[in-house]
């Protein structure tokens, strides 16, 4: 997103100024799928509020995303089913296997990780998703062969 998008953004609310800092944000992380520095940046150079205020309001928020999803973006669950069935040990085997930690992306752009507090399929615990496509009563096995897919398919 260059400033000019940016700027079409801030242009639809800037009648409300500050108020409306959160829905600026929310559609340039629509439009991104993150919101890069710069962009925090132009926000607060137009609506002249610190960067560092508008970064501190936004990490307040989990919605908010401050690096690109990787093209594989794979989503756990954390619920409590999910959890008695052994998310927590999945999640340590995907950072580990991927060598990153939840909330990253890998270097090379293919997987990030986001936790999440419940999917809704708890019969179906544990659980990921990747892209939005559910793969259900995990096993680490299964997880790892999930995973193997996706680098084979490169």
């Amino acid at each position: 997103m260059t400033n000019s998008n940016v700027d079409a953004v801030l242009e639809k609310y800037l009648h409300h100024g500050r108020e409306s800092l959160i829905p600026i944000l929310q559609e340039i992380q629509d439009d991104l799928g993150y919101i890069p520095e710069s962009a925090l940046e132009r926000v607060g150079k137009i609506l002249n509020i610190p960067t560092a205020k508008i970064y501190g309001l936004a990490t307040f928020y989990n919605q908010f995303r401050f690096l690109a999803k990787g093209k594989y973006h794979i989503t756990l669950c954390k619920g409590s089913a999910c959890h008695m069935f052994g998310a927590t040990t999945l999640l340590t085997q995907l950072e580990k296997e991927l060598k990153i930690k939840q909330g990253q992306t890998t270097r090379n752009g293919l997987f990030s990780i986001e936790v999440v507090p419940c999917m809704a399929a708890c019969s179906q615990a544990p659980l990921i998703s990747v892209n939005g496509q559910f793969y259900t009563k995990l096993t680490h096995d299964r997880l790892k062969e999930t995973i193997e897919s996706f680098r084979n398919t490169q």
